[in-house]
């Protein structure tokens, strides 16, 4: 299958991009080899190969919920530009 400029155009219309004329040419010789690998894969036998339909019949790593602080206080108060204990001190914004 081969893409002629009209075509282009209209897939540019559609995908709602503006092509300048002197960009046609190269859409459509990029779009062509797309469409050539394409057909390259649709050759690929796959007889007897069952679909992939997703991650869904994977089954996930499960580890114990444990409610942690994470245990990086100092890091995350290192940028505080002021702070009480291992609390950020803010303004009061209620009055």
């Amino acid at each position: 299958m081969s893409l002629d400029a009209a075509t282009v155009r209209r897939i540019a219309s559609l995908a709602r991009i503006h092509v300048e004329d002197a960009e046609v040419a190269t859409l459509q010789t990029e779009l062509n080899s797309i469409l050539g690998w394409i057909e390259q894969l649709n050759e690929v036998n796959v007889d007897g190969i069952e679909p992939l339909t997703g991650a869904a019949q994977m089954a996930l790593k499960m580890r114990d919920d444990v409610v942690t602080d994470g245990g990086y206080t100092e890091k995350v108060l290192a940028n505080a530009p002021e702070r009480a204990g291992s609390f950020y001190v803010v303004p009061k914004v209620v009055e």
